[in-house]
């Protein structure tokens, strides 16, 4: 199976500005995401981003990089720009790896792009794994997804989703963990390329609007959503300082 890898890479993150540049143990975070996406399976890995210092880094340490416009509103956008320069078929499998996820685990980039070959009936494939506590079920900065039997996307929220309404009024909400085992969103998606021609031209859904979740745009427009657990625990991104000493203190941990 023939998949390529895309990471969008932007230089001027709000939270953390120069993510990609950032120090990891000596390796900058690009340069370890690449890395990491390098030992999937994938015949192809490239960096998108609209920053010439991005784009100097990547070059600097061998690695495939294309420039983009500036003007993208999302990574999906940036995808789309790049499978076209690069002239993807229609049905060819792109698999977007965070910019700022440097412990990705190669197998679940394979997962995500394995899980949506085997799926025709959808145009997007992602994964998901358990929430535990009730911190994380009502953490906004968690996104929950719901699926039916077959592993189809239901709806993603940052609310606490599926609601427990009888477990909340006879005060067992650590009983529905085992009941309806609810789960967190990990941000990897596979498209096929024919889904990210589409984005382009959909205009943004209402409830991606309100929840800020740019894949609600694909389930407004009936897109099906696959969606799996992840084989492996995947650590969490880089989204502040906070996470950069979080990451850096693990990459020690394993020199």
């Amino acid at each position: 199976m023939d998949f390529t890898v895309v990471i969008p890479a932007r230089f001027a993150s709000t939270r953390l500005p120069g993510k990609p540049l950032k120090d990891i143990a000596g390796i900058s975070m690009i340069q370890r995401v690449y890395q990491q996406a390098q030992k999937s399976q994938a015949t192809q890995v490239i960096v998108a981003t609209d920053d010439q210092r991005v784009f100097d880094e990547v070059k600097g340490f061998g690695g495939e990089v294309c420039m983009t416009s500036v003007d993208h509103q999302s990574g999906t956008d940036r995808l789309q720009e790049v499978s076209e320069y690069y002239g993807f078929s229609k049905d060819h499998i792109v698999v977007n790896v965070q910019g700022d996820e440097p412990l990705i685990p190669p197998e679940v980039i394979d997962q995500v792009a394995e899980n949506l070959a085997q799926h025709s009936q959808a145009g997007i494939s992602t994964l998901c794994e358990p929430i535990e506590t009730d911190e994380d079920f009502s953490n906004p900065n968690i996104v929950k997804v719901v699926t039916d039997s077959i592993g189809m996307a239901l709806y993603f929220s940052r609310a606490p989703i599926p609601w427990p309404r009888d477990y909340v009024k006879q005060d067992q909400v650590a009983a529905m963990y085992e009941i309806l085992n609810p789960m967190r969103h990990i941000g990897i998606y596979g498209y096929r390329v024919a889904m990210l021609n589409a984005f382009i031209h959909w205009p943004m859904a209402p409830i991606e609007a309100l929840e800020c979740l740019e894949q609600l745009r694909f389930m407004w427009n009936g897109e099906r959503i696959h969606v799996a657990e992840a084989k492996t625990m995947v650590p969490g991104g880089v989204d502040t300082e906070e996470d950069l000493l979080r990451v850096i203190s693990l990459v020690r941990g394993e020199q």
